[in-house]
């Protein structure tokens, strides 16, 4: 072992030399499907040529310009691009280096926002249980991840939280999604009214929650409803698409398959497609308004805010996306996909539920199929499916706590937008091959 300090130290990692297509290559020459794109990141797939000439030719002319002191044209450009798919005019957005920094920067909107408007006591965001919005500490007090959330407990804030709208979970039987939507999303009302409307800033909730769950998109009629609430308590509406956004789902927003604008959304992930580190808020205007009107600045920033050569990469994914039409490819592909995975598992006895949007897709691992019961976390069944599936030649995305936060497992698929009928097919058939091999009780 070297000098890094690995995320596990005591697993041995193969060292990765070279990715193509939707490929990866270790140093013995082994090939990996990329079934994950990472963590849901890399969307153009690996050695694009497009991204990679578009940041060699940045880096040429200008790596990097401080923006306390320049703008930059990739930014400039950019941003027009995100603010004029949003859905309203005069969007603002706000670049970074990834997820963390996006939600803890909308938060820090959210606060400052309130503050422009003199109310000062609205503090607090509300979130959902067994969500994730990040690993720095603020963004971790966002998330209901009580697993990730545990070793730094006393450093979190405990604010509020309500339930997921996870109709695998909490639909009740005889009601219908509308209905199970409409009631899970009125928990936020409780939840406002609890805390005291005129203490809370905003609410922040993925559109399709992720890691945590699995890909469970919410149901017909939630997010409507949840705009209603925050906007009947003067409660700002953040969506994380950190995830779901940049095409994963088969919109450039995930939330327009909700039909509804919130206040905020931030991005990261697929927005530079993994080429370069890169995420971003956009804030409605009437936020950016706001804060300008009262304080003539923003009170937050980083060292690499709108990096040059990231926002390049970023422009080149987000127009090459938009120029080989591969939304239409991630509508297609990702309902193909779940079509053959729903074929292949039909029978399954521990493949509780299949679901996603696009090319954003969990599968449920459970005990029983009748009772729904999750998989013990003492199995390590997360981990052993990563690995198992490594040596398969399929990188995939296993996590835990699917059923109640500490146990349950799920497999998180979400290969690039490139993907083609015959990667499904390998896709589905090394997935089958993996789970042929594991222990479910």
């Amino acid at each position: 072992m070297g000098s890094v300090f690995y995320r596990n130290p005591r697993h041995d990692y193969p060292v990765g030399v070279r990715g193509y297509g939707v490929y990866l290559y270790d140093a013995d020459g082994k090939q990996y499907l990329d079934g994950s794109g990472g963590a849901a990141i890399s969307c153009l797939g690996h050695g694009h040529p497009v991204v990679v000439e578009a940041i060699r030719l940045q880096v040429g002319r200008m790596a990097f310009a401080h923006t306390l002191f320049f703008t930059n044209h990739p930014q400039e450009q950019l941003a027009a691009e995100i603010a004029g798919r949003f859905g309203e005019d005069n969007a603002r957005v706000y670049f970074l280096s990834g997820g963390s920094e996006a939600n803890e920067t909308a938060v820090k909107l959210a606060r400052q926002y309130w503050l422009s408007q003199g109310r000062d006591q609205k503090h607090l965001v509300i979130s959902r249980h067994q969500s994730y919005h990040g690993n720095t500490l603020g963004a971790l007090s966002l998330s209901g991840n009580p697993v990730r959330r545990k070793v730094f407990d006393p450093l979190l804030y405990d604010w509020p939280r309500i339930d997921p709208c996870h109709a695998y979970r909490y639909q009740w039987g005889d009601e219908s999604e509308l209905e199970y939507g409409i009631r899970t999303a009125n928990l936020l009302e409780d939840a406002i009214k609890s805390a005291g409307a005129e203490n809370v800033a905003a609410f922040i909730a993925e559109p399709v929650v992720g890691a945590t769950l699995g890909a469970v998109p919410a149901v017909e009629g939630y997010f409507q409803t949840i705009r209603e609430i925050c906007d009947r308590y003067e409660v700002l509406l953040i969506l994380d698409e950190v995830m779901a956004g940049c095409g994963r789902t088969g919109s450039y927003f995930a939330f327009e398959a909700d039909n509804v604008l919130p206040d905020m959304v931030t991005l990261a992930k697929g927005l530079a497609g993994g080429y370069q580190p890169l995420g971003a808020v956009v804030a409605r205007g009437f936020i950016h308004r706001g804060i300008v009107e009262a304080y003539g600045a923003f009170s937050h920033g980083h060292s690499y805010v709108g990096h040059a050569t990231a926002t390049a990469a970023g422009l080149a994914v987000i127009r090459t996306v938009e120029k080989d039409d591969l939304l239409a490819n991630v509508r297609q592909t990702g309902a193909d996909l779940r079509e053959h995975l729903r074929e292949t598992f039909r029978e399954h006895p521990h493949v509780g539920d299949i679901r996603g949007r696009g090319l954003l897709i969990g599968m449920e691992l459970v005990q029983d199929r009748i009772t729904r019961k999750g998989i013990s976390r003492e199995l390590g069944l997360a981990t052993k499916i990563r690995n198992t599936a490594m040596e398969n030649g399929l990188i995939c995305y296993p996590g835990s706590g699917t059923a109640d936060g500490v146990d349950g497992a799920h497999i998180l698929l979400a290969p690039p937008f490139i993907c083609q009928s015959q990667h499904v097919d390998e896709l589905v058939a090394k997935l089958e091959k993996t789970l042929a091999q594991m222990r479910f009780v």
